[in-house]
């Protein structure tokens, strides 16, 4: 049975973003072929596609290595985010299917009742699941790419406290659904830009080394993607 490569890629990116993996460490094909049970063909896949996203570089003398982005990189990001997220709303607007407002609409209805009984854990899951299903209702691939590494770099250098108002977080969700719904690009574009600079203000610079960003891995490679 062959492991894909974008399964060892997301693992890997994964472990990354949860600082199992931490900033500066050598990533070197033979170890992490052992640690996500596949050869080292994949991981040799994976780590190109990660560095082409910024996560890997390689290094003289001492070969892939999880990339050390500065502050100015992470301050970057944000502003990306500012200038992107509200695009893909626009463009969500006029290329949703019903698939995706069936999506998140859900959400919302899942999130404004969580965030009624303060379940912050769950909450933060599905914030990440509209967000992405958002992005995916932009019809437009290079732009959810974008998106969707931009998300994953943010959580891999920022902190993301708790929303100080997650019933408001919530409401601002519900209002972008419903100017995509109603294929209102320009308010769908101003509400997201609204929600995107409100969050910016609750990532905290994530430290290297910090508590915050203790998890344990888990090595083994999601099989579900598996192709023979």
């Amino acid at each position: 049975m062959r492991i894909p490569a974008q399964s060892v890629c997301t693992a890997i990116r994964d472990d990354i973003v949860a600082g199992v993996l931490e900033r500066g460490g050598r990533l070197t094909e033979e170890v992490l072929a052992r640690r996500y049970g596949v050869s080292r063909v994949p991981v040799r896949e994976a780590l190109r596609t990660l560095e082409a996203e910024g996560f890997v570089v390689t290094r003289r003398h001492a070969g892939a290595c999880v990339a050390e982005p500065s502050e100015q990189e992470a301050a970057d990001l944000l502003e990306m985010r500012l200038l992107l997220e509200p695009l893909g709303a626009a463009r969500a607007a006029r290329r949703r299917t019903g698939a995706h407002l069936k999506v998140l609409r859900g959400l919302v209805r899942l999130g404004q009742e969580r965030a009624r009984r303060g379940d912050s854990e769950e909450l933060r899951a599905l914030d990440g699941w509209f967000h992405e299903t958002l992005a995916q209702a932009c019809g437009s691939p290079s732009l959810t790419s974008t998106l969707l590494q931009l998300r994953h770099k943010i959580a891999w250098m920022y902190v993301l406290d708790a929303p100080s108002d997650p019933v408001g977080t919530w409401a601002e969700h519900g209002a972008i659904v419903d100017a995509v719904a109603r294929g209102d690009g320009a308010r769908a574009r101003a509400v997201t830009a609204q929600h995107a600079e409100r969050a910016a203000a609750e990532h905290r610079l994530r430290v290297p080394g910090g508590a915050e960003r203790v998890r344990t891995s888990q090595h083994a490679v999601n099989m579900s993607g598996a192709q023979n």
